[in-house]
């Protein structure tokens, strides 16, 4: 059984860990060991999601399977980007899971939930970046509806960026 809840200030620490894992799960061989430390370092520690949830426009949530968290969402409402013509867009930042808990349609599930926070917000589609060889994530955006609309270089250090998709759900 999964349930699905906003988080809070209290899930930074837990999110930080999660985030860190399913980035380095997907990405961790897509730049230098060196730069992709440094990039964990920096953008998934406990401090810079406590400042994420503390604003507002970020909408983060939760999803538990049996009581365990399994991962969580970010979405950011009336998104723009210059691939996409329509101003009532979501971003979906991110949608991770921890790897144990592939198979159990939790992602599916935590798509879905923030499909419909976008619908009862009056958004136009979705769109979000996805490494190019992130092909697990590329099939599932795929299979959710997502067209490929645009690239986009994916800064993980100075020297190093990855390329990514830009892709499009439009409702």
């Amino acid at each position: 059984m999964f349930k699905i809840e906003k988080a809070t200030i209290k899930d930074a620490l837990i999110l930080s860990i999660i985030g860190k894992t399913a980035f380095l799960e997907a990405h961790g061989h897509s730049a230098p060991k060196n730069d992709i430390d440094n990039y964990v370092i920096n953008n998934f520690n406990e401090e810079n999601f406590k400042k994420e949830l503390e604003n507002a426009t970020n909408l983060y949530h939760t999803i538990y399977f049996n009581d365990t968290i399994a991962g969580y969402s970010k979405i950011v409402l009336n998104a723009t980007n210059d691939n996409i013509s329509s101003k009532n867009s979501t971003n979906l930042s991110r949608l991770y899971l921890l790897k144990e808990f592939y198979g159990f349609n939790l992602g599916k599930e935590l798509f879905d939930f923030n499909i419909d926070i976008s619908k009862e917000n009056n958004q136009k589609g979705m769109w979000l970046f996805v490494w190019v060889e992130n092909f697990r994530a590329i099939r599932f955006y795929e299979k959710m509806g997502f067209v490929k609309v645009g690239k986009f270089d994916f800064k993980i250090s100075e020297t190093h960026y990855n390329p990514n998709h830009v892709m499009y759900l439009e409702f």
